[in-house]
């Protein structure tokens, strides 16, 4: 479980093929702020752009752990390739701050950065969101875009979906690879974990009944 509030901005230095077909996965390895893995330990979970993986080694000396990631997740993300900054979020601990929204670390989709601008002291980003994450996505509710919890000022449905349009404030944009992103750039979505249960339960019907005793 995470937060969306990123912890550090990363590299990654080396890419490994898990096996010859498009069935296998990479093994990464990233480098990180120095004593960012100080309290990082074997099997720990870190969010990479929004997507939890699991730590598989640790390399203090160089500061940098190597994950494996599946042909699926590599699929269903952007962003994880060699050479790319991302951002990184250690797993929220009991008695953590929650100062983000509750974020899974599972990415639902994948968006197309429309517009990028500075607009007064911060920035305007809008976002198109595939179709099947449109009916998730409300004004003032939250999302998480490469990680980063934002909060949605504005929708607008179109035949593609929606865009969304988001306002970064400068310690976001200076402290996280948000500020990169220009028109074209694809990011990780995660919608909010409230709005899936919401759906679920309309889908579902009315009240449930009670079962036979």
């Amino acid at each position: 479980m995470f937060t969306g509030i990123i912890t550090g901005v990363g590299r990654i230095v080396a890419s490994h093929d898990l096996g010859s077909s498009l069935q296998h996965g990479k093994r990464l390895a990233m480098a990180c702020p120095v004593g960012y893995l100080d309290d990082v330990g074997l099997g720990d979970s870190i969010a990479l752009n929004g997507a939890c993986m699991t730590v598989t080694s640790l390399d203090l000396p160089r500061q940098q752990f190597t994950i494996d990631i599946s042909a699926e997740s590599l699929a269903k993300t952007t962003g994880l390739v060699l050479d790319a900054q991302v951002n990184l979020e250690k797993a929220l601990r009991a008695g953590d701050r929650l100062g983000g929204h509750i974020v899974s670390g599972h990415v639902d989709g994948v968006g197309t950065v429309s517009h990028f601008a500075q607009v007064g002291e911060s920035w305007e980003l809008r976002i198109q969101a595939p179709a099947e994450l449109a009916r998730y996505l409300a004004y003032k509710g939250s999302i998480t875009v490469n990680g980063v919890s934002l909060t949605v000022n504005r929708v607008h449905d179109n035949a593609a979906g929606a865009e969304i349009s988001i306002n970064l404030i400068p310690h976001t944009v200076q402290h996280t690879t948000l500020g990169l992103l220009k028109a074209g750039s694809g990011v990780n979505l995660e919608i909010d974990t409230v709005a899936r249960y919401v759906e679920r339960m309309l889908a579902a019907g009315a009240t449930p009944q009670k079962a036979d005793a």
